[in-house]
């Protein structure tokens, strides 16, 4: 059972006053922008000894880290705040933190379990330099998302096609992982968590119930924003549920924001972000990828192309919050932040 009796963030009452005057604007793709630094195994790892500001430990990379981008807030602090500061001077009001991965399960592929609470701590402070950065050239506030990825196992489905009842994870290991991701988001200062990308709406209910954990543990409780993803053109998600069904299932929680992204680009996306805006009584929020991935893996769709279609969402009343996810850059977030200024939020049913 989730504990509504702690007092809220203050920000969620900023946050509300914001979303009512306008649609808020998230920031773009963090993966596909650490890609064009062509970074390097060393670049990853500090050469082999990683440490960074406010590190409670140091740590030796026995695995390969190249790729392990939430590492990167450790090694390479500059390089993620410089991206995040380029998004909030693009037009994003929400910087999402460099941590999708960061958590002991997602970390295991490269055997950095231990560094998950500093990953965490240093990549939410990452996020709020840039922020703050941001609001001092032009005063306007800015907010960390803690970003809360789905990890790489999942809660509802077997990956072992002989053996249906098998899960390589339990509600439990999910929730006790969760709960130090968020711990340390909360520690170095995110002003809301993100559930992001769900595939697995099981996965995202033991999300919620660490956050209301950490809430408890915080003595606050910090607005919450949640994302699905449809993963194919059935318009479910790869657990099954439609755009309706995960609505109702995570409703409880009242999140500030529920909605999509990734999987899709705008287009595609539309008719099940109509579909949520039909039923949701909180704000909703859309940021689907640039296209879909060509050939080689990259997004073909130009910052205009990308903003034209997600103006259709505010222009149809549909969205409270956009931004951009793969393939999104500072200029599609600029784009998207222009296209939707001209039209009024969608309104919340009461």
């Amino acid at each position: 059972m989730l504990n509504f009796s702690l007092p809220d963030s203050p920000v969620l009452a900023t946050l509300r006053a914001l979303a009512a005057e306008r649609i808020l604007v998230l920031d773009g793709a963090m993966g596909t922008m650490i890609q064009t630094l062509n970074m390097t195994e060393e670049d990853f790892t500090g050469n082999g000894h990683i440490h960074g500001p406010g590190c409670r430990h140091h740590y030796d990379a026995e695995h390969p880290q190249q790729g392990n981008n939430d590492l990167l807030v450790l090694t390479q602090p500059q390089a993620v705040e410089d991206i995040q500061f380029e998004f909030a001077m693009a037009g994003a009001d929400i910087l999402e933190t460099n941590t999708f991965s960061a958590t002991t399960i997602a970390q295991a592929d490269y055997g950095m379990e231990a560094a998950v609470h500093d990953l965490n701590v240093a990549g939410a402070q990452v996020a709020r330099r840039a922020a703050d950065r941001a609001t001092a050239q032009d005063g306007r506030p800015r907010f960390v998302a803690g970003a809360v990825g789905p990890t790489n196992r999942t809660a509802s489905i077997s990956p072992d096609v002989n053996d249906p009842g098998y899960r390589a994870v339990t509600f439990d290991e999910l929730r006790i992982a969760y709960g130090q991701q968020i711990d340390g988001l909360i520690e170095g200062g995110a002003d809301l968590i993100l559930i992001e990308t769900i595939f697995d709406t099981l996965n995202a209910k033991a999300a919620i119930f660490a956050a209301h954990e950490s809430f408890a543990r915080a003595g606050r409780r910090l607005p919450i924003m949640i994302s699905g993803t449809i993963t194919d053109a059935s318009g479910r998600t790869l657990s099954g549920q439609t755009p309706t069904a995960f609505w109702h299932s995570v409703a409880h929680a009242r999140p500030f924001s529920v909605g999509l992204n990734c999987a899709l680009g705008a287009a595609a996306m539309r008719p099940h972000m109509a579909e949520i805006a039909t039923v949701a009584t909180t704000h909703t929020c859309a940021y689907p990828n640039a296209g879909l991935p060509n050939a080689f893996g990259a997004y073909d769709e130009s910052p205009d192309q990308t903003a034209a279609q997600v103006a259709e969402f505010a222009r149809d009343g549909i969205v409270n919050v956009v931004g951009g996810c793969c393939g999104t850059t500072p200029d599609h977030i600029r784009a998207i932040a222009d296209a939707v200024a001209p039209f009024a939020p969608r309104k919340v049913p009461a």
